[in-house]
């Protein structure tokens, strides 16, 4: 009897293929579209978790993924987009990967929100090889939660999700690339 194993290689190497396709983005300049999609998220993510507001007024800078798509099957990956900011202006555009192998199963969509303490944090980030390692956490946001995380190596991050089957606030072995604006 043939194991499973010869079907799922091609799986995963379509569902990989689906993620990164949907992930790429002109690195030429400005999106306005990605723009609307992270202001959408932000203002979305301060409606459940008003307390984000102080987050925004005391962090050196933070990065904005509206839509992250997450999905596996025994393996699996997530990819996404957003915006840095630092001052309140876009600096640059990042693309998060992740893969992973384990038990898991199902699909969902969610934002992620990455506050940077300092001009340490920030820069690191933008060093363009930022990860985080499996001991990372996040906060989830859900309406009316009270969303305060302590910063850890000058990160903060927050997480809301969209939907889906999926929910863990886990965002261990996530790699960020940084193209300047």
């Amino acid at each position: 009897m043939k194991t499973s194993h010869s079907i799922k290689l091609p799986i995963f190497t379509l569902f990989l293929s689906l993620i990164i396709s949907s992930t790429t983005y002109s690195q030429a300049g400005w999106n306005p579209e990605l723009d609307s999609d992270c202001k959408e998220a932000i203002s979305e993510m301060k409606k459940d978790a008003p307390k984000l507001d102080s987050y925004f007024s005391k962090a050196y800078g933070y990065a904005i993924f509206p839509k992250i798509t997450k999905a596996g099957l025994g393996f699996g990956g997530a990819g996404g987009k957003g915006i840095v900011y630092q001052g309140g202006k876009a600096t640059g555009e990042s693309k998060l990967g992740q893969a992973s192998f384990g038990l898991q199963a199902g699909g969902q969509q969610y934002s992620e929100l990455i506050f940077f303490e300092d001009k340490g944090a920030y820069d690191r980030f933008t060093g363009g090889k930022f990860k985080f390692d499996a001991q990372a956490s996040a906060v989830a946001i859900t309406e009316g939660a009270a969303a305060v995380a302590p910063y850890q190596d000058g990160v903060a991050i927050f997480t809301r999700v969209k939907g889906g089957l999926m929910y863990e606030a886990s965002v261990g072995g996530q790699k960020f690339t940084f193209d300047p604006y």
